[in-house]
């Protein structure tokens, strides 16, 4: 029996891979449950010139595309199993950034290049292109263009944070705006329920209280973080001590422990 031009087209929209499909592809073929990131890439270690690492020019530079883009290929090269590079056909690569949902054809293949373009001339990644194909090339976390290695946690330098897989493969990056994702690493690299105070924002991170307070009120919302009262004892204030809030990650967000390895055989 032929079918009609409508039933294959509605066959072939329900076998085509959506952006999600894609990045979980992406992560299942990386194995990890966990990506690294080092800190350095949120705010450069005490004793720097600027404490603002470069997570500031996403947020100034309003690029939420360029962000999501570079924080998928980190998970999509964490294994290391191909030289800390990742390489995929463009029209992937829209569909990694979701771009293919308001763009066709080349417009959606171009919109990805340029994406990629601004990572490379931030000094994050390397972009090779071979016709169709773009390879992504990791550099080191804090911009410098140095060679990528994977952080160990050993030095004040090589302190990372992680985000767990399931950050992309239940969507909570899908429900991010950029003051979201931005304050969602940043809560990220520090410990369980620490503060984060909107007026030191600019001195720390490089933006502005006001982006910093969306930022950290959007993850409430959405309940990937929780939010606790804290006081602090000051006895020159009216009530003799000053409330502020501290922040953690609630479960869905949390770094996945590594599964304990099977008792050995007669043990």
């Amino acid at each position: 029996m032929k079918r009609t031009t409508s039933t294959v087209r509605e066959l072939q929209q329900k076998a085509t891979a959506t952006g999600r499909d894609t990045r979980t592809a992406v992560l299942t073929r990386s194995v990890r449950a966990n990506v690294p990131l080092r800190k350095t890439f949120v705010q450069a270690n005490a004793g720097s010139d600027s404490r603002s690492g470069p997570l500031k020019d996403f947020v100034t530079g309003r690029d939420l595309r360029g962000l999501k883009a570079y924080l998928l290929i980190v998970a999509a090269c964490s294994n290391g199993d191909n030289g800390w590079s990742t390489t995929h056909d463009s029209a992937v690569w829209a569909r990694m950034m979701d771009i293919h949902e308001s763009a066709d054809g080349q417009s959606a293949r171009t919109g990805a290049w340029r994406a990629l373009l601004r990572l490379h001339e931030r000094k994050l990644v390397d972009c090779r292109r071979n016709g169709t194909m773009i390879t992504a090339t990791l550099m080191r976390e804090d911009g410098s263009g140095r060679p990528y290695d994977r952080p160990d946690g050993k030095t004040e330098e090589n302190r990372y944070l992680q985000i767990p897989a399931a950050f992309w493969t239940t969507g909570c990056d899908e429900r991010l705006d950029l003051p979201g994702l931005a304050l969602f690493l940043v809560v990220a690299r520090e410990k369980n329920w620490s503060a984060f105070p909107a007026e030191k924002a600019p001195e720390w991170y490089g933006w502005s209280a006001d982006t910093h307070e969306r930022g950290l009120k959007k993850l409430v919302s959405l309940e990937l973080v929780e939010r606790r009262e804290y006081f602090i004892k000051a006895p020159f204030a009216p009530l003799g001590f000053t409330k502020t809030y501290q922040y953690k990650r609630t479960a869905i967000v949390q770094p996945r422990k590594p599964r304990k390895k099977a008792a050995s055989a007669g043990r």
